[in-house]
């Protein structure tokens, strides 16, 4: 969009035009605003939820401009009618393959455990020699519990019915005792192994998902801070672990994770997860994340991988690249190019979509007590995540997926 055509607007043709664009029904809900589409129709603008734009327009004169008000129009927040016209609220939609879709959702809870079953089993884990006790549980089957545990989102004594199903399927060798579960968690041992299945879990959509966005969110523990938030009136507060991953932005597949404090920094793990993207064998064309991961080591290492980074610049960055011809093309690219910009970098809310999803089918609380439990715990729901999201593709896309080791 031509930036000169938006700049200058009388408030009255502010108000029409915002209004014309709700009728068209432009604009797409996010979860911090909305995404206003061009009236060109290449790109969008962003309105934050207190109806500002970060349009031309409204940058320079400091107005409500049309975007605002087709958001407000859209909401039936405004009332006035411009020029007489009776305004009605739009509503969108959305085209969703229902019958993929039902499909899916029916025979998720039996493909779960089938997908599961062959994604242990496709594991090498070397046992440990048992010379006394009574016998553990294999390695594949302590996999199999924890993840179908937070997949079902119940206690471990509710549980045992289940594994118990599974073990008369075949799926299990054993049903272990309910405290054993919690013990299967707090093992160190295998964290490495649950990065490995996040891997594994992506790898059947490598030939669908060439962009990818990056983003982090927290879950809540059920531990809390420190014992002088006891004693002194600081207020108690929850622990939080912070999840940094990166996802596909056509089907929402998680394809790396990193998990900190809940004060860790975001910035620094983009490098670390869209390296393990390329690794795992994505052809990564381009990368989205938001102005908290700009940097030049990030936009360098993006492009050396063979991708475009699309991460807007803050306001108050300069053209100064410090010697950086990455930096210099990026700033320049996203000053002078803001619609095609746009129109690329609104993918990045996928990763909105993803945490919103996991959080909503599998919880966002973190009910394990130790911290190696917690981050197992994380680690889990993003695979019991991944087969869900491999399921659903397996109907709407036809991909076949198949762990089991040949």
């Amino acid at each position: 969009m031509n930036a000169k055509k938006d700049i200058g607007f009388s408030s009255g043709k502010r108000q029409v035009k915002g209004y014309e664009i709700a009728q068209h029904g432009q604009i797409q809900e996010m979860k911090d605003g909305w995404l206003v589409r061009s009236q060109s129709g290449n790109g969008f603008y962003r309105v934050s939820d207190m109806f500002v734009c970060d349009c031309p327009d409204s940058e320079l004169h400091n107005e409500t401009c049309k975007h605002a008000y087709a958001v407000r129009y859209y909401l039936e927040i405004e009332k006035r009618k411009p020029e007489g016209i009776e305004t009605d609220k739009v509503r969108l939609t959305y085209k969703q393959a229902w019958s993929a879709y039902n499909k899916a959702q029916t025979q998720e809870g039996r493909l779960f455990d089938v997908l599961l079953k062959d994604l242990t089993y496709s594991i090498q884990v070397r046992e440990t020699p048992q010379t006394r006790g009574r016998p553990h549980l294999l390695a594949r089957d302590q996999l199999f519990v924890i993840v179908k545990k937070l997949y079902l989102q119940m206690s471990g004594r509710r549980s045992i019915s289940a594994f118990k199903a599974s073990q008369e399927k075949g799926q299990i060798t054993h049903t272990p005792h309910f405290n054993s579960v919690y013990l299967f968690l707090n093992n160190p041992k295998i964290t490495p192994i649950l990065h490995e299945l996040i891997a594994i879990t992506a790898s059947p959509l490598k030939e669908v998902e060439t962009g990818f966005a990056v983003d982090s969110t927290g879950f809540r523990t059920t531990c809390f801070g420190a014992y002088c938030e006891g004693k002194y009136p600081t207020g108690r507060q929850h622990k939080w672990l912070k999840l940094h991953a990166s996802c596909g932005v056509k089907t929402n597949i998680i394809t790396a994770v990193r998990i900190t404090e809940g004060e860790g920094a975001d910035s620094p793990q983009l490098i670390p997860l869209t390296e393990e993207t390329a690794q795992n064998g994505f052809d990564m064309q381009k990368v989205y994340a938001d102005k908290g991961y700009i940097g030049k080591d990030n936009l360098e290492r993006i492009t050396e991988l063979g991708a475009t980074p699309y991460i807007p610049f803050k306001s108050n960055t300069s053209g100064k690249s410090g010697g950086s011809t990455i930096w210099r093309k990026a700033y320049f690219y996203f000053k002078m190019n803001q619609d095609e910009f746009m129109q690329n970098y609104h993918q990045r809310s996928n990763i909105e979509s993803t945490f919103a999803a996991m959080k909503k089918k599998l919880g966002e609380v973190l009910k394990s007590r130790l911290p190696v439990a917690q981050e197992n715990e994380l680690l889990c729901k993003v695979i019991a995540y991944n087969i869900m999201v491999l399921i659903q593709e397996m109907h709407e896309l036809g991909i076949a997926v198949d762990f089991a080791p040949q």
